[in-house]
């Protein structure tokens, strides 16, 4: 009989998706997964399908959910323009906890996922690394009135909260905005179909400059370790791989992962040049028996773009998680390599 039952609030994304997959190894906990849609992969999860933007939706459906004794949000709403975020991922925040909070009697914890742009790691050069003490950039962030608004409802009441910042999260998902690695791969694999050396197409600064990434596993074993660990209780850190890389120096390993000569710096827009892929991929599918993965739901071309352009160094430091007693960490070389022959074995590419 399950002792926890969790709540996975954006079960379908990068961050959710792995999450779940991670928690189901631990038979001892019930699992629902909050989505608008159904999930891609075999699961023992239940799943609720919920417009979480609809409050009276979201309570009509939340308010079924008996004793949780955890709430995992890692769900996000793009919007076009930055202050633009702060009032939607406020609502879906609100509309996650809100009703679970008021039904369950037995909640123990709400872990919410923030991340690096807290700092203004996308605004241009910022204070690295950047520690959890640090001020947020210039409100609004939405990350900050999400963090606000749960330490406030938080108080007086018997259950404790925690907050991740992880840095550019890769593993694997469908339809999610933010994916770096499949973003990568599929990238690598046009370019190989097309007979062209793996060219970084980013720009020459972004190259050279350091950067951060953590992988989803590791990332779904720092939720669960926050969410059970006394020491994460009211606590908010810094979450990566724990290392710092320059493209420049992984950029031959991946061209070794896909059997490819590497190519030089030739800046181009993905957006713009991978936009008329979508016939080649679908091309691609039928001639390596690939899983039928809609071209527009596999990756986020802006958001590649937006990684690989980034002309500073991109740091956090982890010192404090570490000190707290979480010491798992990862080689981001050896994680992208994982993840590339991955998606090779689950047919996602050639």
């Amino acid at each position: 009989m399950a002792s926890k039952k969790a709540v996975i609030v954006g079960a379908l994304g990068v961050i959710g998706r792995n999450l779940l997959l991670w928690l189901e190894r631990h038979t001892d906990w019930e699992l629902v997964g909050l989505a608008r849609r159904s999930p891609d992969f075999p699961t023992r999860a239940r799943f609720v399908s919920v417009d979480l933007l609809d409050r009276a939706d979201a309570e009509a459906k939340l308010s079924a959910l008996e004793d949780v004794t955890h709430v995992f949000y890692a769900a996000f709403q793009p919007a076009p323009t930055w202050a633009g975020h702060d009032a939607p991922n406020l609502a879906l925040l609100r509309n996650s906890v809100e009703p679970i909070a008021a039904t369950s009697k037995v909640l123990e914890h709400v872990h919410l996922v923030e991340g690096t742009k807290i700092y203004g790691s996308h605004l241009g050069p910022f204070k690295t690394p950047a520690k959890e003490s640090d001020p947020p950039h210039m409100l609004p962030n939405f990350y900050h009135t999400q963090e606000t608004w749960l330490r406030r409802f938080r108080e007086g009441r018997p259950w404790s909260f925690s907050a991740l910042r992880p840095q550019t999260v890769c593993g694997f998902s469908v339809g999610s905005p933010m994916n770096l690695a499949v973003g990568l791969a599929v990238y690598a694999a046009i370019s190989k179909e097309l007979g062209l050396p793996l060219r970084y197409p980013g720009t020459e600064k972004a190259y050279r400059s350091l950067y951060q990434v953590t992988d989803s596993e590791l990332l779904a074993a720092c939720m669960y370790w926050c969410a059970t660990n006394p020491a994460a209780r009211d606590e908010v850190f810094n979450i990566t791989n724990t290392d710092y890389f320059r493209w420049e120096n992984l950029w031959p390993r991946f061209a070794r992962c896909f059997e490819m000569e590497p190519g030089g710096v030739q800046t181009i827009r993905l957006a713009e040049f991978m936009a008329d892929k979508g016939p080649l991929w679908a091309e691609m599918q039928k001639k390596y028996d690939l899983v039928p993965i809609p071209y527009e739901q596999l990756v986020s071309w802006p958001f590649v773009d937006y990684c690989l352009t980034r002309d500073y160094d991109v740091m956090t430091d982890t010192i404090k998680i570490r000190k707290a007693g979480f010491h798992l960490c990862e080689d981001s070389e050896e994680m992208f390599a994982r993840l590339f022959a991955e998606f090779r074995r689950m047919r996602v590419i050639p």
